[in-house]
């Protein structure tokens, strides 16, 4: 925790080029391995709006910070939902952007579904950080050509005409019935925006052998070193997904490498129809710090990806998607929309974003901070 690395990434760097004051490092779990936050090392995140449940993760301490008023611009990173699904529980702003649009050295060498975003409270100090830190940088050969973009200035031209897909369960994905109902009243405001949304069930290919598969090899791949060592100090569960990664051989693991670059294959005619697909963030509403999975959802040493199947399609195809803020449960926890563009869309992402945060302001309600 206390460890300052010798070299800032591209994204710092440039943060700190225009001005930027860094303040603190947030927390995540351990190796950004799960979607809650909790680590060994600092304890358990809680949440803003209810300190009995989780923050969601792994970017945990960027969405209790940002909820929690604690500066405007906050780095995540989304591997497989790390920035979305923090952003849903926590009711702010969370943008994944095209993969590459935002350089990731040093991660970029050892992973290609982490992308870098904002978490923010408002959608146009997302689309500010977007400005700074977007752009090719030589030390990434992952990241995107492009000239700078003002993300800010080309917010508000509205989102009037654009095709807007909204899949409540993407064709067959469990959603708890609050969450839904959230959900659904939230994609309907874009009918009032000037859109035309039509409901679909997307054919997408099943991908939850698939992230399995290639989660726990590239835990293992890059820390099943450290087990000889430390495993005793590890998280429980990190060790058990290691494990599991080791046991696929090197044909399983170049075979699911493929699928997830051909997965794009059956996600691509749903997006050459519409500008915009709308679902869930997350199928459940912030769930009681301490455990890994909701209750009432299957239990695994690891396996924590069924409740967050909304968010890793979208880390295969490297396309720009977000969490608003929809509304929130009886209970007073928030629920998230996701808004997903076609690759290199990120503007329509953020401006669709801007237009729905409009009709639909969500910062004057803020979490009860004692």
């Amino acid at each position: 925790a206390d460890r300052v690395p010798d070299v800032d990434p591209p994204f710092v760097r440039r943060l700190k080029d225009a001005g930027g004051i860094m303040v603190g490092k947030t927390t995540t779990p351990e190796f950004g391995w799960k979607a809650i936050g909790d680590s060994p090392l600092t304890g358990i995140t809680r949440n803003p709006w209810n300190t009995a449940v989780t923050t969601g993760g792994s970017s945990a301490g960027a969405g209790a910070a940002a909820a929690a008023g604690l500066g405007p611009l906050h780095q995540g990173s989304d591997g497989a939902g790390s920035i979305r699904i923090p952003s849903g529980f926590c009711g702010i702003y969370g943008l994944k952007p095209t993969y590459g649009r935002v350089p990731t050295w040093p991660v970029s060498n050892t992973d290609y579904t982490s992308h870098v975003g904002p978490m923010t409270r408002t959608v146009a100090d997302a689309a500010l950080m977007l400005s700074v830190i977007a752009g090719p940088d030589e030390w990434d050969r992952t990241s995107l050509e492009g000239t700078p973009q003002d993300y800010v200035g080309a917010l508000a031209r509205g989102v009037g005409g654009l095709r807007v897909a909204f899949s409540p369960d993407l064709g067959g994905l469990a959603v708890d019935a609050e969450v839904a109902t959230v959900v659904r009243e939230a994609a309907h405001v874009f009918d009032g925006l000037g859109c035309v949304v039509e409901e679909v069930k997307p054919g997408f290919a099943d991908s939850h052998d698939l992230i399995r598969c290639m989660w726990s090899a590239h835990e293992a791949g890059i820390y099943a070193q450290y087990l000889p060592r430390w495993r005793d100090r590890m998280d429980p569960g990190l060790v058990a997904c290691i494990e599991d990664g080791l046991r696929y051989s090197m044909v399983e693991y170049v075979e699911a490498r493929g699928r997830k670059f051909a997965f794009w294959d059956s996600v691509r005619p749903l997006f050459e129809k519409y500008d915009l697909l709308l679902t869930p963030t997350i199928s459940v509403a912030a769930f009681p710090v301490g455990r890994l999975n909701p209750a009432d959802w299957p239990q695994h040493p690891w396996d924590w990806l069924g409740w967050a199947s909304f968010s890793y399609p979208f880390n295969f195809t490297g396309q720009p998607a977000a969490s608003v803020p929809a509304g929130f449960t009886q209970a007073g926890l928030p629920v998230g929309l996701q808004i997903v563009g076609r690759r290199f869309a990120d503007l329509t992402v953020l401006q669709a974003s801007a237009a729905f945060e409009a009709a639909r302001p969500w910062g004057e309600r803020r979490p009860a901070l004692d």
